[in-house]
């Protein structure tokens, strides 16, 4: 199974959407939203507080 692009995620086999760049980069989305957040929005996973799994860091430093 292929994780999303942007909040990493599991994507079911037969579900989600496949963008392929000129470059030749696939990157795998679970939805819509967040096709939109990385694609035209341009946001980072980092900064959204509604994804759990993708590049968060789990240990806060003081």
């Amino acid at each position: 199974m292929a994780k999303c692009s942007f909040c990493g995620i599991e994507i079911p086999i037969g579900t989600g959407m496949i963008f392929v760049y000129k470059t030749g980069k696939i990157a795998n989305f679970c939805t819509r939203k967040c096709e939109l957040h990385t694609l035209k929005l341009k946001r980072k996973p980092q900064n959204m507080k509604w994804v759990t799994s993708a590049g968060k860091d789990k240990s806060k430093k003081p």
